[in-house]
């Protein structure tokens, strides 16, 4: 059974860097190494868009891009794998976590930023984002309020 998880950060910085910085190409690369080192997308942020989320091997998801209102609000509905170039969205072992959803929310606040995070996920993954996520933020964080 899908588990809805939450991660909220506090950044010093205007929500439109803060977009800018989580979903631009090059930055993107960046602030996801505590996933995954060398990791990457495919794809626009744009509602209605396909868009591939992928490990140096090519592996990775795929997913839709479920709704985009810069900079408030970008919801990702993953809707399978991909594994040594094919994409799967029917397998059992597929059709039993998808679709998942991951949310984010840019709240403009007096000090910059409150972005809340909430993505679904297996029992089975729910120990490693509940490790990983935070890093991966704390990597955001730091790079939108050093002026990245």
């Amino acid at each position: 059974m899908k588990k809805t998880l939450e991660f909220v950060v506090s950044i010093n910085a205007p929500r439109d860097k803060v977009w800018k910085v989580m979903l631009g190409a090059e930055t993107y690369k960046t602030w996801t190494v505590p996933f995954c080192q060398g990791s990457y997308f495919e794809g626009e942020w744009q509602k209605g868009e396909t868009i591939k989320f992928l490990g140096p091997n090519g592996d990775g998801m795929i997913a839709k891009i479920a709704d985009c209102r810069p900079p408030e609000f970008v919801s990702i509905q993953h809707l399978g794998e991909i594994k040594n170039g094919v994409e799967d969205t029917a397998s059992e072992q597929v059709t039993r976590w998808a679709p998942a959803y991951e949310n984010y929310i840019f709240a403009a606040t007096e000090e910059g930023t409150e972005l809340t995070v909430q993505l679904d996920t297996l029992p089975d993954f729910e120990s490693y984002m509940m490790a990983t996520f935070p890093n991966a933020l704390s990597v955001l964080k730091d790079m939108c309020e050093a002026g990245e």
